[in-house]
């Protein structure tokens, strides 16, 4: 899955019809002298300050390379997964296009993206960018993508509420045990508080089975992708652990078979303690679901041992030319990956436009790379970063486990696992994990 988006407002995607004229182009307008390129992503008109802000980057790009013409499609959301497949076997995809971390591999595998690794010297910024995030984009020591964006699950937790329960507003709980301990005391200050919410439909439930298993340090499938993994001592665990706070200290409350939008209601309305998320569901609860950023604390995923990381990229259409090829890298480099400049990165101009600018990702680069961009983010941060530092902290000595293939058709499966668990206070948490493990085989034995 992927979180709510690491864009200021939402991120967006062109679909073009399949009726129409292909979005990819194999003309770069060579004979022109110019070189054509389209890609996706683009802000909707609708996302009046995003929108502006692409079209600035867009036309300096060009004013800076006269020899490259961008041709930009907009929709929402940037990556159709019902349409994703049809758009790159018919030949209908843009030259630069849109992906999830998780479409990395198989987008190769049905041999539809453009070897990028002997034109790689074009993207300046490649060296400096985190080598876990380009690995998930390389395949066979071939590169085929460029990352954009990255993620990984915390714990946000609310300030004040820990604060009236007698916790330390600057420590977030580390362990689940003390996950635990904290949303019983914070479930104990009545008036329909609750200690600690999570997913568990529409295939969020799943999702974060897997992010609180993995923070155990379990897995949901094989290193070779071929069986299920999750009916373990550690998968026990993440169902046990639920299961006691729901039905023994009652500290997640009797609603259940909640989604992201229910859960960021109770916490943007100041009764909720705690739940798993990545930074950028912050602005959401502050400009969407009245929170306030100084009651809003992120913390790294309890555990110690691992957390989900997510994220998207671009790749490129198999169809282009080496022309195109350079085209696109340059034009990636130009809109997000100079620190501190460009449609993600241009601190400055977002905090005049009353984006929220100090939020600890996406963290993208490494060394001087990162530190500039850390420099000109701090010099314009507008919220308080000091409640994400142990986040920043945490995450250094955790793995960093990218989703489970098939992650959507397994999440469904999981979803009824962590709904039984939630809903049937005599579920039988080693049947729920047998039963899920072998319809997770299938799925795999089907891939």
């Amino acid at each position: 899955m992927r979180s709510t988006g690491f864009r200021r407002t939402f991120v967006a995607l062109s679909v073009c019809s399949l009726a129409l004229t292909a979005c990819g182009s194999n003309d770069d307008d060579s004979a022109s002298g110019k070189t054509r390129i389209t890609v996706n992503c683009e802000p909707p008109k609708s996302a009046k300050v995003d929108r502006g802000f692409f079209e600035q980057d867009v036309a300096s790009f060009e004013k800076q390379n006269p020899d490259v013409d961008v041709v930009a499609h907009d929709a929402f959301p940037c990556q159709d997964p019902k349409t994703f497949d049809a758009k790159l076997a018919g030949g209908q995809m843009e030259d630069v296009f849109y992906t999830y971390f998780t479409d990395a591999g198989h987008v190769v595998d049905i041999h539809q993206a453009a070897d990028l690794t002997p034109y790689i010297k074009a993207l300046k910024s490649y060296g400096t960018l985190q080598k876990q995030l380009r690995d998930i984009y390389t395949v066979d020591g071939k590169i085929y993508g460029i990352p954009r964006t990255g993620y990984s699950m915390g714990l946000i937790y609310n300030r004040k509420l820990f604060e009236k329960a007698g916790l330390d507003p600057d420590q977030s709980p580390a362990t689940w045990d003390e996950v635990r301990a904290d949303a019983k005391k914070i479930a104990a200050l009545g008036g329909g508080t609750v200690g600690y919410a999570d997913y568990s439909a529409q295939n969020q439930g799943g999702w974060h089975f897997t992010a609180e298993l993995y923070s155990q340090g379990g897995d949901v499938v094989s290193a070779d992708g071929k069986q299920a993994t999750i009916d373990t001592p550690e998968g026990h665990a993440v169902l046990q652990n639920l299961h006691d706070m729901r039905w023994s200290d009652n500290s997640m409350g009797s609603k259940q078979l909640l989604v992201i939008n229910d859960v960021q209601q109770m916490m943007g309305s100041g009764k909720l303690g705690m739940y798993l998320s990545a930074p950028d569901n912050i602005p959401i609860l502050v400009k969407e679901k009245g929170g306030n950023y100084k009651d809003l604390a992120l913390g790294p995923m309890p555990g110690g041992k691992g957390t989900l990381i997510g994220g998207d990229g671009y790749m490129f259409n198999k169809h282009d030319t080496p022309a195109q090829i350079r085209a696109g890298l340059k034009w990636l480099d130009h809109m997000f990956l100079t620190p501190g400049t460009g449609f993600l990165g241009d601190y400055a101009r977002a905090k005049k436009a009353d984006a929220p600018v100090g939020l600890p990702e996406p963290r993208l680069f490494t060394g001087t790379a990162d530190a500039k961009d850390q420099q000109v983010k701090k010099a314009n941060a507008n919220v308080p970063v000091e409640n994400y530092q142990p986040f920043l902290d945490g995450n250094h000595t955790l793995q960093l486990k990218i989703e489970p293939p098939d992650a959507q058709q397994i999440y469904s499966v999981l979803d009824g696992t962590v709904s039984a668990v939630l809903t049937k206070k005599d579920a039988d948490i080693d049947q729920l994990l047998k039963d899920a493990s072998g319809k997770i085989d299938s799925i795999l034995a089907r891939g």
